[in-house]
């Protein structure tokens, strides 16, 4: 049989609930026998002071124990005044003398077999002895057994009070008086359980109510319910899963739609090409182009930007997963981007744009890095500001260090990106349409491929509109220790 989670909280909580009222019925209990005994002899000595206070006086006042003997009364009127709350009225206190007479002059009854014999009482336990330990009230047989107490009168001993020990704890009385209160123990004990079970299965219910409803969402996002969200409704540790909870849905919903929107884009921009290539294929079959070397150009340069874009895709693949090696070593950051300048004025001098360096040559700026990926990261950007940059315009490039960084700034002229559009120019496939075309621009790839590559070397890649018109790009790296 499967328990659900309410009912092993309520089962839990019940649980250490009776525990604790076991615990405490224990103790409790132990503590009133042992302090209600301790109480009962407590008041038995005090009495017995009280006794052995008016016998001295009396003995002072007669000179010897023959008015007890003669006057047996007297003695019954001695015990009656140890009581606590003893008589003041001369025919209540007569009353009680008889009564007291008659229950002493009875023998006390025997207990039935199995059962344990029943207590004494104070007055027929309590033991009075002359001066030559001759027994004059009480037990005399049992008077080795007694701690005597001597009664003295000016420095001698006259006789002699004890009291015999229990030979169990309580008397009748006593006995049902502490069994009133265990019996009240035990209902306070029910009744307690009884309040725990009625309060503990409704906050188990609410305590597994936000559990079940994740649970709920859970399935649902398993099943692709992206948009599912659970309400926030406590700031313990099951509002804290919520919120957490929330946090994965909007992640797999933003992934998703990634995901979705980069099916969507690859598809989109492979058509084009594709597309392209058909046409010229269908036109030579169908003799309405002839092959001529302009149709072989054209039909390459598609296939090219095809290939471009395939050898993109696997790039950001494989950085995306990690698997883009990088063979790290010390490098002179001022010469690799020299280089990579000097390999594309050509073709910016084609254009008619302006290439502009303030590149230092020393001191040396050494980063760790791989030089085949930062040759590839300039390449990138340089191609990009080459595509995009209007003829007759201007790119700068600038190199400075501190802080232990080197920042690379590429500044060109116009056209410019929108500030709305900047913060998407890293995104993947993610074109300003305004500036760029599809007979001159990429796929998008480009500035992507750049930023995981300047995050694999520990650096950072952003984008702001250039004070020349255009983009300015900044890249930041770590500069290796003690290279400058």
């Amino acid at each position: 049989m499967k328990v659900g989670i309410k009912y092993r909280l309520f089962l839990s909580m019940l649980a250490a609930t009776a525990a604790v009222v076991l615990c405490m019925w224990l103790i409790v209990q132990w503590s009133i026998d042992r302090g209600f005994l301790r109480y009962v002899n407590t008041l038995e000595q005090e009495r017995l002071e009280i006794l052995a206070t008016d016998l001295e006086q009396a003995y002072a006042e007669r000179g010897s124990w023959d008015f007890l003997r003669a006057e047996p009364v007297t003695w019954l009127r001695l015990m009656i005044r140890t009581l606590p709350s003893g008589p003041t009225d001369p025919e209540e206190l007569r009353r009680r003398e008889k009564r007291l007479e008659r229950w002493l002059e009875r023998e006390p009854r025997s207990p039935k077999p199995g059962q344990p014999p029943r207590p004494l009482t104070f007055e027929r336990r309590v033991l009075l002895l002359d001066a030559a330990r001759q027994p004059l009230f009480g037990p005399g047989e049992q008077a080795g057994e007694v701690d005597l107490r001597p009664l003295r009168l000016e420095g001698k001993t006259v006789g002699y009070l004890g009291l015999v020990p229990r030979r169990s704890a309580y008397d009748v009385h006593q006995l049902q008086f502490v069994r009133q209160q265990k019996l009240a123990l035990a209902l306070i004990a029910g009744v307690t359980l009884l309040v725990s079970a009625l309060i503990a299965l409704p906050l188990a219910k609410r305590l597994v109510r936000p559990i079940r409803a994740l649970a709920a969402a859970t399935r649902r996002l398993s099943a692709g319910e992206y948009a599912i969200r659970v309400p926030v409704m406590a700031t313990d540790e099951l509002g804290q899963l919520a919120r957490d909870f929330n946090s994965l849905a909007l992640t797999l919903e933003k992934n998703e739609q990634a995901r979705r929107q980069w099916v969507a884009d690859i598809s989109h921009e492979l058509r084009t090409p594709l597309a392209v290539l058909r046409g010229e294929v269908e036109a030579l079959q169908d003799g309405v182009r002839r092959t001529t070397p302009e149709t072989l150009h054209s039909l390459h340069a598609e296939v090219m930007r095809l290939s471009r874009m395939v050898d993109d895709l696997h790039q950001l693949a494989l950085s995306d997963v990690g698997a883009l090696t990088y063979r790290k070593c010390n490098v002179n950051l001022g010469e690799e981007l020299r280089e990579a300048a000097d390999s594309f004025r050509s073709r910016f001098e084609g254009k008619g744009i302006v290439l502009v360096e303030d590149i230092p040559s020393a001191p040396a700026i050494d980063v760790f890095a791989d030089p085949e990926r930062l040759h590839q990261l300039f390449n990138n950007l340089l191609d990009n500001s080459l595509k995009y940059t209007e003829a007759g315009g201007r790119l700068d490039i600038r190199l400075e260090t501190g802080q232990g960084f080197a920042t690379i700034h590429f500044m060109d002229s116009a056209p410019g990106v929108p500030e709305a559009e900047i913060g998407r120019l890293f995104d993947r496939l993610y074109r300003v349409e305004s500036s760029r075309s599809r007979a001159t621009g990429g796929a998008g790839l480009g500035l992507a491929i750049c930023r995981n590559i300047v995050e694999a070397h520990e650096g950072t890649i952003t984008a702001k509109p250039s004070p020349l018109g255009g983009l300015w790009i900044t890249v930041v790296l770590p500069i290796t220790e003690g290279s400058l």
